[in-house]
């Protein structure tokens, strides 16, 4: 299984990167290293969506807080770049692909990312990460 993460972004050619705490969702508590993952830069931190493909190198769930029922599972998670995109993948790009049960990857994408456009790392199905291949 290959993972996505959507996140702010400081800087955006660096060759590794940390994300602290992260919010998972669609199976992304699940990411451990070797699993290979896909950036993309929050729009909603000024991002353009889709940077790099990633390595992840650590990962990390985060405790549960004591005392509250409903917690969303976050991970912590290193990741090495393994490659840059060469071509513009995000919100843009997504928005027409709204027939969540069409079974295409970039539907996919839009539900899993911009339905709820909070940051966060997800599970994509096979067909999704040789999909988003096609943009290295």
């Amino acid at each position: 299984m290959a993972f996505a993460i959507k996140t702010e972004i400081s800087e955006l050619r660096a060759k590794a990167f940390a994300f602290t705490a992260q919010k998972t969702m669609y199976g992304g508590k699940l990411i451990a290293a070797g699993d290979i993952v896909f950036v993309f830069a929050s729009e909603n931190e000024g991002g353009k969506g889709l940077i790099v493909r990633a390595l992840v190198t650590s990962a990390e769930a985060v405790p549960r807080k004591v005392g509250i029922e409903r917690q969303t599972p976050r991970v912590s998670i290193v990741i090495k770049r393994t490659a840059l995109a060469t071509c513009p993948l995000g919100r843009d790009q997504l928005e027409p692909f709204k027939d969540w049960d069409d079974g295409r990857p970039e539907t996919e994408l839009n539900f899993k990312f911009y339905r709820q456009a909070t940051n966060k790392i997800v599970g994509i199905t096979d067909e999704t990460s040789a999909f988003l291949e096609r943009f290295f």
